[in-house]
């Protein structure tokens, strides 16, 4: 028993320094005068791996778009720079018996980061991202025996978006005034593949008066 409760605290320390270590309401981390323009998630080709819950290409889009922009969407720069995240393959835990099995959740994206003057991708290579969900004494049992999935799916768009945004951190150099500088000097690319613009969205028309 004393061991046991000896872990459960350590569970519960790890859970709450996890907690603490994101806090969006304090401004976020330098990054030039970066602003997000267009944010655009596509998951229509997303595999779903091994056993799992089933989500929608429309779920992942929409989840995905919300915590990106409650991160990077924080920005208030005079530059414009669009994300473009692809959805690539999940995998929503299930209920299942923890100790034998123990299914964990997972999510694999890809990333790119577009200049809109230069028209171009500033990345070299596409991101590739794979999370997890975050430790938490509900996840050490298995998020599909503790959770649904909605909160799985919104615990690793959370955990995406703040690894997409602290790798933008990370090359804070890219939009900077003289990285921009060079950017402009550089040829176009010819027939560049350009970041799709959003959806429009639908008005309905308003009804009929009798």
């Amino acid at each position: 028993m004393a061991v046991a409760r000896r872990l459960l605290a350590v569970f519960a320390a790890l859970a709450l320094s996890a907690c603490a270590a994101e806090d969006l309401s304090k401004p976020p981390s330098p990054l030039g005068d970066f602003d997000l323009g267009y944010n655009i998630v596509v998951a229509k080709n997303a595999e779903q791996v091994g056993p799992s819950r089933q989500a929608t290409p429309a779920e992942w889009e929409a989840v995905m778009q919300d915590e990106i922009e409650k991160r990077t969407g924080r920005y208030d720069g005079n530059k414009l720079y669009h994300l473009g995240t692809a959805v690539d393959a999940y995998a929503l835990a299930y209920p299942g018996i923890p100790v034998v099995l123990k299914p964990r959740s997972i999510l694999v994206v890809t990333v790119n980061v577009w200049d809109d003057t230069a028209e171009r991708r500033i990345n070299a290579e596409p991101k590739q991202f794979t999370v997890f969900e975050p430790f938490s004494p509900e996840t050490f049992i298995s998020s599909g025996l503790t959770q649904n999935k909605k909160q799985q799916m919104r615990n690793l768009a959370g955990n995406a978006a703040r690894q997409i945004n602290a790798w933008l951190v990370e090359n804070k150099a890219w939009f900077t005034p003289e990285a921009v500088a060079g950017r402009a000097l550089l040829p176009k690319v010819k027939d560049a593949p350009k970041p799709p613009a959003p959806a429009p969205v639908a008005i309905p028309a308003p009804a009929a008066s009798n």
